[in-house]
């Protein structure tokens, strides 16, 4: 892959449509097997598309345009999604997208992130552990589905971010 592939973009609102089966795709990789049932069948790619157009501005892309590789989706103070294509895991992609979130939350003021990992999807927890969040317990997460929220209990992890003028000042 060339190098300039592996920086992270703004996404394009041509490749919704590629990142919303990245995203089912990836999703169902790592959850279908240990969130309830209901949920799975809740999450359709036409739900994926939905709301990934809908957060189109907070999402930021690696990989060709209309071919992604990886995606990031910031929200308030919390990275909302983060979801690599199974070739892209282990490549860097996803250390390119999580520090890309991180620097965009401290640009945003945001001194303490958080974001939400299914309990149970261990190769997710060990690679926020990896890029310095901590697990700061567990906590109930309501969900947007079609069918209103759903409430799933999930490992809340956290990381401190140095805001763009400490950073600067030292």
């Amino acid at each position: 892959m060339d190098h300039g592939a592996m920086e992270p973009r703004a996404a394009d609102a041509a490749e919704v449509e590629a990142l919303a089966e990245l995203w089912r795709n990836a999703w169902r990789d790592a959850h279908a097997a240990i969130v309830p049932p209901d949920l799975v069948r809740l999450r359709t790619l036409e739900t994926f598309r939905e709301r990934i157009a809908a957060g189109l501005a907070d999402v930021r892309v690696i990989g060709p345009i209309g071919a992604p590789i990886g995606f990031n989706m910031i929200k308030g103070d919390e990275l909302y999604q983060i979801f690599l294509a199974r070739e892209a895991r282990g490549t860097g992609v996803g250390a390119r997208l999580i520090a890309d979130a991180e620097a965009r939350l401290a640009a945003n003021g945001v001194e303490t992130a958080w974001l939400a990992c299914a309990i149970g999807n261990e190769r997710a927890a060990r690679f926020y552990e990896k890029q310095g969040w901590h697990r700061a317990g567990t906590m109930i997460n309501e969900l947007d589905t079609p069918e209103g929220p759903f409430e799933l209990e999930v490992w809340r992890y956290e990381k401190p971010l140095a805001s763009p003028s400490r950073a600067r000042t030292g």
